[in-house]
């Protein structure tokens, strides 16, 4: 009788968080039919998703960027310092520019559509234990774009930023976060309509006239928003 040659391949354990459990229940039934992965959890929302990851320790996590009491993005924030081995991936119908650069700058592996194909998925899930990233072509052309785009530095960016006052660099540092009008306004304790108000200014006073060149003039200037041990969600 011939002795079998164990595997190389170790199983994965994967954590999906995603509000709508009818595609909780497919990535269930899709990752159960591999023997690469094996799903140890699911939640509904960020505070669940949290306590999951801590209790699970998955090697993978695949999450919505819209959940129903906060962003994938205010979860890989919690999450990613208190498990750094975890390969977080999105998973999201979300395909802004904003959203993919901030999940990317946070420390995620992946960011990919739900409209993508189950084998498409696997592969991409499998090429992280490749050091390769989850990121459909897409949405790495549009990576290559804005890094591009982004100007190099020069000393005209000093007297711009000098006439920003510090809330003003509050609100610029959490656009590059990526964070939304609401997330600034609770962040940072401040109305939406007050948050507003400073991002015209910040506009204004930059000469630039969307998100994407404000959060590219911030993090060519070292102003991205420190991260924390602590949950800030």
């Amino acid at each position: 009788m011939s002795q079998q040659i164990p595997s190389a391949r170790t199983t994965k354990k994967v954590l999906v968080i995603d509000d709508q459990i009818l595609f909780r229940e497919g990535l269930e039934s899709l990752l159960g039919s591999t023997k690469d992965f094996e799903m140890v959890g699911c939640a509904g929302t960020v505070h669940e998703g949290c306590e999951q990851a801590l209790l699970f320790k998955p090697d993978i996590i695949l999450m919505d960027i819209s959940l129903p009491d906060g962003t994938g993005l205010d979860a890989i924030r919690a999450i990613l310092p208190r498990v750094p081995d975890c390969k977080i991936v999105f998973l999201t119908v979300h395909e802004s520019d904003e959203n993919l650069f901030a999940a990317i700058r946070l420390g995620a592996k992946g960011y990919m559509l739900k409209n993508i194909g189950s084998n498409e998925l696997l592969s991409s899930l499998r090429a992280l234990d490749r050091g390769e990233e989850a990121v459909s072509r897409k949405m790495v052309s549009r990576i290559v774009e804005e890094f591009a785009r982004t100007p190099k530095s020069s000393s005209g960016d000093d007297k711009l930023l000098v006439t920003l006052s510090p809330r003003e660099l509050d609100v610029l540092r959490e656009i590059e976060s990526g964070a939304t009008n609401l997330e600034i306004a609770q962040r940072l304790f401040l109305s939406v309509n007050t948050v507003k108000h400073h991002i015209r200014n910040v506009f204004s006073k930059l000469g630039m006239k969307n998100r994407r060149q404000v959060a590219s003039f911030a993090r060519k200037n070292g102003l991205g928003r420190k991260l924390s041990s602590t949950n800030d969600i």
